[in-house]
C-alpha cells in the first residue's frame, strides 16, 4: 500500500498571512489524520515564513500516523529533528531562499556529507530519506551512503504527463526498478496531484509513500479537506 502523506507548509502560509492562529495547523494535522491522511509532512524553513519551529513541536505529540519533517540538514535544522524525533527526515538540497524544492541531491557530488547526515539520523532511531531526480545512479549511491529511503522529484513527470505520460513516466519507473533491486525504499514528491497521480502509482506500484501539499490544499478550497484527501487516497 503506498501511504499519502499530506504537506501542511501551506495551510501555515495561510495562517502568517493574518499573525494570528486562523487556520489552526495542529488542527489541521489531526483532521486530515480523521479524513484518511496516513502520515503529515512538514518542511520548516530557517525563515519560518510557513511552518515554524514551535510548530514543529506542538505537532510532534498529536501526529498519531507518521510525521515527515523535510529540510536542508543545516545545523539548527539537524538539531531540531533530533530533539524531536519524526518517523522520517526527508533531507533536500534547498538553499534557505528557496521558493520550493527544484532538484534532487547529487549524491554522488556530496557523499561525505549526506553519509554523515544519514549516520546521525540512524543513531536517533530516525528513517533517512533523501530527495533525488530519477537517475538510477543516485538511488545506488543514496543506499550506498546509508538512506532508508530516497524520495523521487517528481515535477518533470508532472510538467510532461499531458503530453505524453508513458515517456513522462519512464524514467520513475527505471529508478524504482533500481530501487527494489538494491532494497531502498521509495517515496515520491512534488507536483503530483488528482489528474496524475493514478497513473503515476500505476506505473510504480511498489511505492512506499507520496508526500503531496500544494496540490492537495489547493483542491480543497473546492473540495474540502474531508472529500479531497478521499479523492486523493483512490488514487492510490
Amino acid at each position: 500500500m503506498t501511504r499519502l502523506s499530506v504537506n501542511i507548509n501551506k495551510v501555515a502560509t495561510l495562517r502568517n498571512a493574518r499573525g494570528e492562529n486562523v487556520p489552526d495547523v495542529v488542527k489541521f494535522a489531526i483532521d486530515c489524520e480523521r479524513f484518511g491522511a496516513q502520515g503529515i509532512t512538514v518542511h520548516p524553513r530557517p525563515d519560518e515564513r510557513h511552518i515554524t519551529r514551535a510548530d514543529v513541536r506542538a505537532l510532534r505529540p498529536v501526529v498519531t500516523t507518521e510525521f515527515n519533517i523535510e529540510g536542508y540538514p543545516a545545523p539548527e535544522f539537524m538539531d531540531l529533528v533530533i530533539e524531536v524525533r519524526p518517523d522520517q527526515v526527508t533531507l533536500v538540497p534547498d538553499s534557505p531562499s528557496a521558493v520550493t524544492s527544484n532538484a534532487g541531491w547529487d549524491v554522488i557530488a556530496n557523499e561525505a556529507f549526506l553519509r554523515g547526515i544519514c549516520a546521525r539520523l540512524r543513531e536517533a532511531g530516525i528513517r533517512s530519506s533523501i530527495f533525488v531526480d530519477a537517475d538510477p545512479d543516485q538511488v545506488r549511491k543514496a543506499a550506498e551512503v546509508g538512506a532508508d529511503r530516497v524520495e523521487l522529484y517528481t515535477k518533470p513527470y508532472a510538467d510532461n504527463y499531458a503530453t505524453d505520460p508513458a515517456a513522462a513516466v519512464a524514467p520513475f519507473v527505471k529508478a524504482s526498478q533500481t530501487a527494489l533491486e538494491i532494497g531502498i525504499g521509495l517515496n515520491a514528491g512534488h507536483d503530483l496531484n488528482l489528474d496524475n497521480l493514478a497513473y503515476f502509482h500505476a506505473s510504480l506500484p511498489l511505492l512506499d509513500e507520496v508526500s503531496i501539499g500544494h496540490a492537495l490544499i489547493s483542491d480543497a478550497l473546492y473540495l474540502g479537506i474531508s472529500e479531497t484527501i478521499r479523492r486523493y487516497r483512490a488514487c492510490l
